[in-house]
């Protein structure tokens, strides 16, 4: 039989680094939801699914986050020639970018970059 280390940070749920309880991991992620810019800001039932699978699944809530800001600067910054896009109406849109930032090495200094760009743009229009 193989024997652990005495420490088991490795293998720590990075959820399970901050407890927080799962109904406030939900609240936290469709808050996020519903400010980032682009969607309706109505929270349906299986979006409420989906952010307590996110839960299950140890997806940390930064991850969560940061996706739904890559997503909104992906959209706000295209072309002024680029026809526009239809308002989100899911958490389920932004699953793929969830995948996606669950696999980058960037720096958390980029994503608040990116929050205050979009930030600049929702409040100047530019």
């Amino acid at each position: 039989m193989a024997r652990r280390c005495g420490t088991r940070k490795a293998e720590v749920n990075p959820v399970q680094e901050n407890p927080i309880s799962r109904e406030e991991y939900i609240q936290k992620v469709l808050w996020a939801y519903r400010q980032t810019p682009g969607t309706t800001g109505t929270v349906r039932r299986p979006d409420r699914l989906l952010a307590g699978q996110l839960q299950e699944r140890g997806v940390p809530l930064a991850a969560v986050e940061n996706a739904l800001i890559l997503a909104a600067s992906r959209r706000l910054v295209r072309s002024a020639d680029a026809p526009p896009l239809g308002t989100i109406r899911s958490l389920a849109y932004f699953s793929p970018v969830i995948e996606e930032v669950l696999s980058l090495r960037v720096s958390p200094g980029y994503f608040e970059y990116l929050r205050q760009r979009i930030q600049r743009f929702t409040e100047t229009g530019r």
